[in-house]
């Protein structure tokens, strides 16, 4: 008997880090089932892309940010785990689905209402990346002493609020020129939003225990950063893909962008208010790697209105290369 139950309990054992994913995928879901509700209630989708999809899609990097707080787990990993998000948003879950699909933010109607929102879209992508620009070079200077301690952290947080404060300052003043405003609905929306946060909170937990517990393998503590930061962009890729799909690509690109400034500056710099933070070896270089990347999209929403395929192509080789070098080290 006792023999039956051991060998339940492995089985269950085996199963958990599968059940947790499974949950995190389906809280993931639920969140973006009712922000994709929040579109047709009024929210407009570089609004959605830049103000509300980031804080629900990369809720799984803040939420593991508190769990390595608790379990004392190593800072540096926070630091691999943001960066390794940020360059899955930039090179692969935006590559991937202009490859299928392609993403234009060229206006699908040649009406001048169109035309004009599809130009104030693009206007406000490219303040998004050159912000995304901006945020990582300030994590570059403030982390030449190898680490980032509490007043850095300071910094970067304040940053950050600053910029949201001017999102929020920027869709009230288009409400008041519209006349217009959300519906009451978005109300029971932002609930679910917070049952299906409490879902990651427990999926989230559970998996970086899990690993944590691994002490040799691929899957294993060594490599924790870098195996939830791919774990942190699965309900970014449902975007990615969804909304390319739609053919909304100022929603694919905004949403993308706007999820790295949850890691840098803001993951980052939570962290280190409560705990100094170590910087890998490769994360100065990495930092002005995804510069240079996010200068790309830059160039490419301002001159090409989109993001052609043989840049995308590149960008791919540009990631394999990049996890090549990371795992090398």
């Amino acid at each position: 008997m006792e023999n039956l139950q051991t060998q339940i309990a492995d089985f269950a054992g085996a199963w958990t880090p599968l059940v947790l994913v499974a949950l995190f995928l389906l809280s993931s879901l639920l969140i973006i089932w009712r922000l994709e509700l929040m579109s047709n209630r009024g929210v407009e989708g570089t609004v959605l892309g830049t103000l509300f999809m980031p804080y629900f899609s990369g809720l799984g990097n803040l939420i593991f940010i508190w769990v390595v707080l608790q379990q004392d787990g190593p800072a540096s990993e926070v630091a691999i785990n943001s960066w390794t998000n940020n360059l899955t948003n930039l090179c692969l879950l935006l590559a991937l689905p202009a490859l299928i699909w392609g993403i234009d933010l060229n206006a699908h109607s040649r009406t001048s209402k169109a035309q004009r929102a599809s130009k104030i879209h693009r206007l406000s992508l490219a303040l998004t990346l050159l912000a995304m620009i901006f945020f990582s070079l300030t994590v570059w200077v403030l982390g030449q002493d190898g680490a980032i301690d509490r007043f850095d952290g300071l910094a970067l947080v304040g940053l950050f609020v600053f910029w949201q404060c001017f999102h929020i300052f920027e869709v009230l003043k288009e409400n008041t020129r519209k006349n217009s405003s959300w519906q009451p609905m978005i109300v029971l929306d932002v609930l679910l939003i917070l049952l299906g946060s409490f879902a990651t909170l427990l999926a989230v937990d559970g998996i970086v225990s899990a690993i944590m517990e691994e002490q040799d393998g691929f899957f294993s503590g060594q490599q924790l950063g870098l195996l939830t930061g791919w774990l942190m962009v699965l309900p970014n890729a449902v975007l990615a893909f969804y909304y390319a799909w739609k053919q909304r690509g100022d929603v694919v690109y905004s949403s993308q962008v706007g999820d790295g400034h949850i890691c840098i500056p803001l993951c980052i710099g939570l962290f280190a208010i409560f705990k100094p933070m170590p910087l890998p070896a490769f994360f100065q270089n990495g930092l002005l790697f995804i510069s240079a990347v996010t200068l790309v999209h830059l160039l490419c929403v301002v001159l090409l209105r989109g993001l052609p395929k043989l840049v995308s192509v590149g960008l791919l080789v540009i990631y394999a290369y990049a996890l090549y070098i990371q795992l090398s080290l």
